[in-house]
């Protein structure tokens, strides 16, 4: 017969035992203790990050364009300009050079130690929208996950666009609503897709972890409604790489642009990091302090997933609030054209403004296509020229922005 302090004793230890067998604890990984990230050898892991922006997931601000906002709309603007055939080439041609071995190691001597990748779903699956792992945007995973391991940086892997859309905007490629929390063939993808690139990379100790959403639920919908099918779609998703990656981090983002934290409940794995995003706001304690008190509540690490776009000294200002209060960051974005708002800037090609002006004119009947279209010949020297710009070497870096987040080039 055992005593009361002899039962609790052995308790604990089996359930000592019964955790590591189903979260081992593996000097490679990154991993939690309370509110911190701690790296593999040990100590607190201070995240100084960057967003590829725009390479897996095209926005139309990143090329200038108004009207053509979302990947879509910025396809379809190629399409028309050059013809599907060669816009596929484009598109190709784009995503090998638009980020490359030269970036990321430029990436790690400016001092940082991680990228987050927003990608689009769609990279991901076949035609008929079933998954599989014969498209193109595995190999692009692939590689710089490679070159990241090489200069030892951390990738957060970051579905930006979900099938269905998350968030009701431009940024998540959707049309124009959430329409993922209502779709359950939607939710069936997203939770397949994501197990794939967890079983994918289950092994790679440089991948920090999945950010299963960005931003879901724009404000201007039925929050009311919406807000409370969020958790639970991220419960059955790290349910789904649990089976699969007990090694990796899970980062799990606010509704209302990764803002509000109140739909969350207690923490039900062991391994979750808590996210938000702030742009365009004071740089004052208060902006930031309902996710230190989220933190501390219940003792798990957040960190800030976007921020940026807006002056050096704000940049400056509120990276150092950040760091006062002990939250990691990963800034918005590594590489666009024609901007003092990113580390690196794409020179402008000549004659760029024609392809702006068409994307921005009205195009809703092939009527208004054919008087809009400026001359092909021109189109494809400019598209040529911009291929050519966004390489590494020919590209201009933002030394005031590097200096705004304390780095140095």
């Amino acid at each position: 017969m055992i005593t009361l302090r002899q039962f609790f004793l052995l308790a604990a230890i089996a359930s000592t035992i019964l955790y590591s067998s189903i979260y081992p604890q593996q000097n490679e990984f990154v991993s939690t203790k309370g509110k911190m990230i701690i790296g593999p050898e040990g100590n607190e892991l201070k995240l100084k990050g960057i967003n590829l922006g725009n390479w897996l997931e095209p926005e139309g601000y990143m090329f200038k364009f108004k009207k053509a906002d979302s990947p879509r709309k910025i396809y379809e603007v190629f399409n028309e300009l050059i013809g599907p055939d060669a816009a596929n080439e484009f598109w190709d041609k784009f995503r090998n050079d638009f980020i490359t071995e030269a970036d990321i190691k430029f990436i790690k001597e400016c001092g940082f130690n991680s990228v987050r990748v927003p990608f689009n779903y769609k990279l991901f699956v076949n035609e008929d929208f079933s998954s599989g792992c014969n498209k193109p945007g595995f190999k692009l995973l692939d590689n710089v996950i490679d070159w990241c391991s090489k200069y030892g940086i951390y990738v957060i892997l970051d579905m930006h666009c979900a099938p269905g859309g998350q968030t009701g905007a431009n940024i998540d490629d959707s049309w124009g609503y959430p329409f993922l929390f209502e779709s359950k063939q939607s939710q069936e993808l997203i939770i397949k897709i994501w197990k794939e690139i967890a079983e994918r990379y289950k092994d790679k100790k440089y991948i920090l972890g999945y950010d299963l959403l960005n931003e879901p639920i724009a404000p201007y919908f039925d929050i009311e409604r919406l807000n409370p099918l969020l958790e639970p779609l991220y419960k059955k998703i790290t349910e789904a790489i649990r089976e699969v990656d007990k090694n990796h981090l899970i980062i799990l983002g606010g509704a209302q642009w990764d803002s509000n934290f109140k739909i969350f409940g207690k923490p039900f794995d062991p391994k979750l990091v808590y996210t938000f995003h702030i742009y365009w706001s004071d740089t004052t304690q208060s902006v930031i302090q309902k996710y230190i008190d989220f933190r501390d509540s219940n003792n798990v690490p957040v960190w800030l997933g976007e921020s940026g776009e807006n002056t050096m000294i704000w940049i400056s200002s509120f990276r150092k609030l950040l760091e006062r209060n002990d939250i990691g960051w990963c800034f918005w974005t590594f590489k666009r054209l024609d901007t003092d708002r990113s580390i690196v800037s794409i020179n402008q090609p000549d004659n760029y403004d024609k392809i702006i002006k068409y994307a921005d004119s009205n195009r809703q009947t092939f009527e208004e296509i054919r008087k809009s279209m400026p001359d092909r010949s021109v189109v494809k020297e400019v598209l040529f020229q911009y291929l050519n710009n966004i390489k590494f070497d020919n590209c201009k870096i933002n030394v005031g922005y590097l200096q705004a987040l304390g780095l140095k080039n």
